[in-house]
């Protein structure tokens, strides 16, 4: 399950259990919208409370990635897990955005917060 918000130019997500594809596909959604009406966001995962994720929902991570390589000025990663860390890392790789992992929920918006990426 997730909790999407949004406000000016950062789309905040919250996972909470399993990260499914239905739950990615609602981030989709309100991304493209975001991205037509707005220009490019910033965005802020919150995987502090994902238990898993599948593997459909993965495959469709890395394409929208692909698809989006240009849309995004910062990512950030909020996490604990060395695993979800280095996956992070490696979807940097699709991506024309400043990503970061942070464990600290409030050092993650400070650093969005400062400026350009």
């Amino acid at each position: 399950m997730i909790v999407t918000d949004h406000k000016d130019n950062l789309v905040t997500v919250t996972v909470y259990g399993e990260f499914a594809l239905a739950d990615y596909r609602e981030f989709e959604e309100l991304v493209n919208y975001k991205v037509q009406f707005q220009g490019p966001v910033n965005l802020l995962f919150d995987l502090r409370q994902m238990a898993d994720f599948t593997l459909d929902m993965a495959w469709e991570e890395i394409k929208f990635s692909r698809a989006h390589s240009h849309d995004f000025g910062k990512i950030v990663v909020l996490t604990d897990s060395q695993w979800v860390t280095w996956s992070a890392w490696l979807s940097q790789i699709f991506v024309d955005a400043d990503l970061r992992v942070f464990a600290d929920e409030q050092e993650a918006r400070d650093w969005l917060e400062s400026g350009p990426a």
